[in-house]
């Protein structure tokens, strides 16, 4: 087992991912730097290679896929997650590191945006998209976190032994937030500084269509790990409509006796049965994720009997 792992997944990186190697040895040289190259047309995998990092390859394309084969190939006591187009400093590697090794936290999150970010990025919908994904997942998961999609992490084994990766592009970053929080696992939060890429080198991450992808996956994760206020929600709103629908029904009847909307009370009838079956439909999910939950313990425990056999 390694000590440290630095992770660097890569695609078309050949400007910086050089500098992003030796940079990282420099700081932490008793740490194992992998590169994993996503397909990379541009010689990225010489590069790394030569600048000393074990390469090895994933073939699946997209940042989710790759990270799934870094967390199941390597095992190590801390691992320390970076992009490999030089846009965060190294400088910082030590204090996150130590975040895992000497605080016990699960999760060391880099945090660009209470610094550099908003002045450096030079693309306004990334910033937006950045404030928004923050800004629902604080108030849907009553969580402090200040950087929701930064791609500068570091974990504890117990944490990338323990995470299910299900999303396969760079909704990975949120999916990991969103699960550490509802698992109540031992977060930190550490101040990085932010550059904007060097000229010549693109951001594969685009705007629209992957930033839509985030936002999904908010939702998504929000329906399965808090069920009973997802379809709670829905079930109020339901029962609203179904009053709505109803009471001119009720005024008319008490006035004449007689039903004359027959068509209304029937729509608001089966809006009302729909939050019962809502509301029944959460809480039974809910249970469902309560035993998840213990599960997950349960898991943890045997994770950590894992680490502690390998470091024998």
């Amino acid at each position: 087992m390694d000590k440290i792992a630095v992770l660097i997944p890569c695609y078309n990186e050949s400007r910086t991912i050089r500098k992003v190697v030796s940079d990282f040895r420099r700081e932490l040289p008793e740490a194992v730097i992998y590169v994993y190259d996503n397909n990379s047309s541009d010689h990225t995998d010489e590069l790394a290679r030569d600048a000393g990092a074990v390469v090895r390859y994933e073939y699946r394309q997209g940042k989710g896929n790759v990270i799934r084969s870094m967390f199941r190939d390597i095992d190590a006591e801390c691992y320390l997650m970076i992009d490999g187009d030089d846009t965060y400093p190294s400088e910082n590697a030590r204090e996150m590191v130590s975040g895992i090794l000497e605080q016990g936290a699960d999760m060391v999150i880099g945090d660009r945006l209470s610094s550099t970010y908003f002045t450096e990025n030079k693309r306004p919908f990334h910033n937006f998209g950045n404030v928004l994904v923050r800004g629902l997942i604080r108030t849907l998961f009553h969580s402090d976190v200040r950087d929701i999609m930064t791609g500068y992490r570091a974990f504890s084994y117990e944490f990338v032994k323990t995470f299910p990766v299900l999303s396969k592009g760079f909704e990975i970053e949120t999916e990991m937030t969103i699960h550490a929080l509802d698992k109540n696992m031992g977060l930190r939060n550490v101040v990085v500084t932010y550059r904007d890429r060097p000229e010549g080198s693109e951001s594969k991450l685009n705007t629209y269509s992957d930033g839509w992808k985030v936002i999904k996956t908010v939702w998504k994760l929000f329906k399965n790990y808090k069920p009973m206020k997802f379809f709670g929600a829905f079930s109020a709103l339901l029962l609203l409509l179904a009053l709505a629908l109803f009471l001119p029904v009720l005024v008319g009847f008490a006035k004449t006796g007689l039903v004359e909307r027959f068509p209304t009370l029937i729509v608001s009838g089966f809006a009302a049965l729909a939050a019962v079956m809502s509301y029944f439909g959460g809480l039974i999910l809910s249970v469902v994720t309560q035993q998840e939950k213990q599960d997950f313990e349960f898991k943890l425990n045997q994770v950590r009997h894992w680490k502690n056999n390998l470091n024998k």
